[in-house]
């Protein structure tokens, strides 16, 4: 999740956790601080963009390290406050529930975290929230605001600040089911056309919970079927994954990292004399957020490049904005950076995109 969440998490578990003893301005600022530790991560060096890009949330997001680490930036804050003097286990636990709220949230978005590292190494990852919802941000952010502004002392804020933590994790765990609602209509839509995907993942579009994408892997090609909760319409549209252009990149480490980091859910294109690999994960078509040049072309044939490189973010296109909020609200519409490959017809749907042979020099 986002910054801005990962403060506000951590602040309201401080202030409900070590509030009472020392003062909620104090319990919530260093609630927030200590909630966005785990992303330090971000900051230590990596080799190439894409050991950066796939290496985040590692050790430092696992409950397991968390653990661990939780004495380490505890044992000061028993020694400071003379509240918390005699509350050494207390305070243990409550730095350590700081740190792990911030796992479990992202272990919430489609990218997961290594929630069990070392002891299992892959991420976990349910997909069920973007990473920045307002929904479920905005409660926790009120009342840590409340805290650290006003420094309350009444029950009456207590049980705001209950209330927003209840209703937030409520939140996170109701977008579970309706992921699972989101598969299954998705489910039932391709196997009413035939269609036996290689692989699929519903994830909701950008900043809700109503509108949602289910990425369909389908050989040389991959659908993005939007599909609102409100109402029954669908829109599909189906782009190539470019497979043509991967046969020389298969034995470099780069694209082996990204592959298995994306599950699959990848695309391969050439544009200006460059090859580019994306997730298909995080952003809309063709805006994808990590973007990587894996290769380049020259006289037509591709070949991989030495040191892979992180291609800029183009966010946006026009009229994504209202395409969102009528998607939202349950309408039809169909997108204008993807109506060039808009499905109308089922029947279209078992068209398929030929294959071509990979060349590399």
């Amino acid at each position: 999740m986002d910054s801005v969440t990962q403060f506000a998490l951590g602040a309201a578990v401080g202030a409900a956790a070590l509030g009472p003893r020392i003062g909620m301005r104090k319990a919530a600022l260093i609630g927030g601080l200590y909630g966005t530790v785990p992303d330090l991560d971000t900051f230590l060096p990596s080799p190439d963009p894409v050991t950066s890009f796939t290496s985040h949330r590692g050790a430092s997001h696992s409950l397991v390290i968390q653990l661990l680490a939780a004495p380490l930036f505890a044992e000061p804050l028993v020694r400071v406050f003379r509240g918390l003097n005699d509350k050494r286990l207390f305070t243990y636990v409550a730095v350590y529930l700081m740190f792990a709220t911030h796992a479990l949230i992202d272990a919430m978005t489609v990218y997961g975290t290594r929630l069990f590292w070392p002891l299992y190494e892959g991420p976990v990852g349910v997909g069920s929230i973007f990473i920045i919802d307002p929904l479920y941000t905005l409660p926790l952010l009120l009342v840590t605001l409340w805290a650290i502004l006003l420094n309350p002392v009444s029950s009456r804020f207590r049980g705001w600040l209950t209330g927003a933590l209840v209703v937030s994790t409520l939140y996170m765990l109701g977008t579970a089911g309706l992921q699972q609602i989101a598969n299954a209509r998705a489910a039932t839509w391709l196997a009413a056309r035939g269609i036996e995907a290689d692989r699929t993942l519903s994830i909701p579009t950008p900043f809700n919970t109503l509108y949602w994408r289910t990425i369909v892997i389908d050989g040389s090609r991959y659908l993005n079927v939007y599909q609102p909760l409100i109402g029954d319409d669908v829109t599909v549209y189906a782009h190539s994954r470019h497979p043509e252009l991967e046969g020389c990149l298969a034995d470099t480490p780069a694209y082996r990292d990204l592959v298995a980091f994306t599950k699959g859910f990848y695309r391969m294109e050439e544009k200006d004399g460059k090859i580019i690999f994306s997730d298909l994960r995080i952003g809309l078509t063709p805006n994808y957020v990590f973007r990587f040049k894996l290769g380049e072309t020259e006289n037509g044939v591709p070949n991989a490049v030495p040191s892979p490189t992180r291609e800029p973010t183009i966010r946006g296109t026009v009229g994504d904005i209202d395409w969102l909020l009528a998607g939202i609200a349950g309408a039809q519409t169909v997108r204008d950076a993807e109506k060039h490959a808009y499905l109308p017809q089922p029947d279209e749907m078992l068209a398929v995109i030929p294959k071509k042979s990979g060349l590399c020099g």
